[in-house]
């Protein structure tokens, strides 16, 4: 067959356990052994064995083509086709790959999940300044939307210690059901979103949700009545869905594995920070504005912000990316076309070992149903959520201590949350350094443990706020790392990726919907109850962990035991 044929990727593996082998893969390049082209020849001036692919260079786990990627989205098929014949060369049998490599031990590669050195340094090069830019655009912008998504969404918390519930005539539970009826709406959204999402343009999509959630949760000063929140309160449920797993499945469309924790503990940061400062942020708006113009002082929390995220969400049109391949949105006048050649190749590199599956939104949600892990890791996020009911009561717990008056309570607040912030960001960092998640999960939620304890066991107002640093830090330093595990155990597709994080985010908000019934007015200030049961969902959590770790490690040991020179899960 003569002349170059369709451009098809041929992949070898390049890792640390096999580097000893590297002289014999060399020698079988110029041997003629292993394709050095279309059209070339050895040095020996034989014709040398054709490539069915251009020519290539090494990334950091398998060999790259150096050809462009077409500018679009990875789509499934596309995606599905290189991973297939990235494993091409690892689905012989060890006897076919006997004379290039030599297999490692079981548990060996079973904590390193990132196979391989980079040797090419323009590819090294262009993936560093590729991270370099999204941790400057992509990373902060999500950060900044979460934090308005977080303050408008639960300002309610502070408006309740200035007359919201008097002046609305309140009673009862009532208010408990104006702060969980935004959860009913909020699951309702999220699958079809996310599957939408895949589908079109983020910097597009995230954008015009933002703005219109701003302009609900404005509307918020405008209610007169239990029925017009129940109404408003609903809506801002539809219009904030979209955000969190949009943002977790397009953080997880540009990031490999072993950058995810990090980046997702930084935007999850921005609801601890947003937790920390909502309180005084509250009392500055309160105190300094009062009730200026005849409009009651907490009218006013939710005008300013609401204002301010509108002013986000039009700024996030500017510096939100699309998909890799896209040419559009920040990619357009950012990221230069070798950058976005590799934002494709070390996202298709990243992926688990699985076999091939068929495109398409709803082949990617019956995957994602299907899969046992999805479930489990919907049970994981669940207890999490439910472990820490405390967020939206917090400043009435606070209260509770007798520390201080209204300003100072809500001054108060913070601490613990800028503790669980730094506890958050390091224990992701360390998740990521160990390619490990489990652990990373299940201690925290353990430590939190230690506050509940202490918060059930006394009414010392002193023990109990210290006892808030432990149960603040262990539930906030846990959660985002849940994602970031789902998100690269189920990544089979890109759809199957997006309606897995979006079906346990759902399953998860119905612990925002149970949860504000653990606080019932009359349990105050001790709230046995509520602690009991925060501490029951934080020991379901370690459990579920424990789960998923051996149901991914036996992953592992069967893929390994295949014979294949597999991706493994990161456990």
């Amino acid at each position: 067959m003569n002349g170059p044929s369709a451009p098809t990727v041929v992949i070898f593996p390049v890792d640390p356990y096999v580097i000893r082998n590297s002289l014999a893969v060399t020698g079988l390049v110029f041997a003629g052994a292993v394709p050095i082209g279309p059209g070339r020849r050895s040095k020996d001036g034989g014709s040398g064995v054709r490539a069915a692919s251009p020519p290539f260079h090494i990334s950091d786990r398998m060999v790259l083509p150096s050809a462009s990627v077409q500018s679009k989205q990875s789509t499934s098929a596309e995606e599905t086709e290189a991973s297939v014949l990235a494993m091409d060369y690892a689905n012989r049998t060890p006897g076919e790959n006997a004379d290039v490599e030599a297999k490692p031990a079981a548990e060996e590669i079973e904590s390193k999940p990132d196979q391989g050195p980079i040797v090419d340094e323009n590819w090294l090069a262009a993936e560093k300044r590729l991270t370099r830019k999204l941790d400057f655009t992509l990373v902060p912008m999500c950060w900044i939307l979460y934090v308005f998504n977080y303050l408008d969404r639960n300002n309610i918390a502070q408006a309740r210690l200035y007359d919201f519930e008097e002046d609305l005539g309140l009673v009862g539970n009532q208010f408990n059901v104006v702060v969980s009826i935004l959860n009913v709406s909020y699951l309702l959204t999220q699958i079809p979103s996310n599957l939408i999402l895949t589908r079109t343009r983020p910097s597009l999509y995230i954008p015009l949700w933002t703005c219109l959630w701003s302009i609900i949760s404005a509307t918020t000063a405008a209610a007169r009545s239990y029925q017009h929140l129940i109404a408003i309160r609903f809506l801002l449920g539809i219009a904030e869905a979209p955000f969190f797993p949009g943002v977790v499945y397009l953080l997880s469309s540009w990031y490999p594995r072993k950058y995810l924790a990090r980046r997702t503990a930084a935007l999850y940061s921005g609801l601890i920070l947003a937790t920390a400062f909502a309180g005084p942020l509250a009392a500055g708006v309160l105190s300094g504005i009062g009730n200026a113009r005849g409009i009651q002082a907490w009218r006013w929390l939710f005008i300013v912000e609401g204002a301010a995220s509108f002013f986000v969400g039009l700024v996030a049109f500017i510096l939100l990316p699309d998909f890799p391949g896209m040419k559009t949105g920040m990619a357009r006048w950012l990221l230069t076309d070798m950058e976005q050649k590799v934002a494709i190749e070390r996202m298709v590199l990243d992926k688990v070992s699985q076999p091939p599956a068929e495109a398409g939104a709803i082949a990617g949600l019956k995957l994602a149903v299907q899969d046992p892990n999805t479930w489990i890791f919907s049970l994981m996020l669940l207890a999490n959520h439910s472990a820490y009911g405390f967020i939206n009561f917090f400043p009435t717990i606070v209260q509770g201590f007798n520390l201080s008056g209204r300003t100072l309570t809500l001054i108060l607040t913070a601490p613990p949350y800028i503790l669980a912030a730094i506890c958050a960001l390091v224990t992701a960092w360390s998740s990521d350094k160990q390619s490990e998640r489990g652990f990373h999960i299940s201690v925290p939620q353990l430590i939190a443990c230690i506050g509940f304890v202490i918060s059930a066991a006394t009414l010392n107002g002193t023990a109990r706020y210290i006892a808030a640093f432990f149960y603040a830090s262990g539930c906030m330093s846990s959660n985002a790392l849940v994602f970031t595990w789902a998100a690269g155990s189920l990544n089979q597709t890109p759809e199957k990726r997006a309606a897995a994080t979006a079906i346990i985010n759902v399953i998860s908000q119905f612990g925002n919907i149970y949860s504000p019934y653990f606080f019932p007015a009359k349990d105050g200030p001790r709230y046995l109850m509520a602690f009991l049961l925060m501490l029951s969902f934080s020991l379901l959590s370690v459990v579920t962990c424990a789960v998923v770790k051996f149901r991914l490690r036996k992953a592992n040991k069967e893929m390994l035991a295949a014979g294949t020179y597999v991706k493994l899960f990161t456990l």
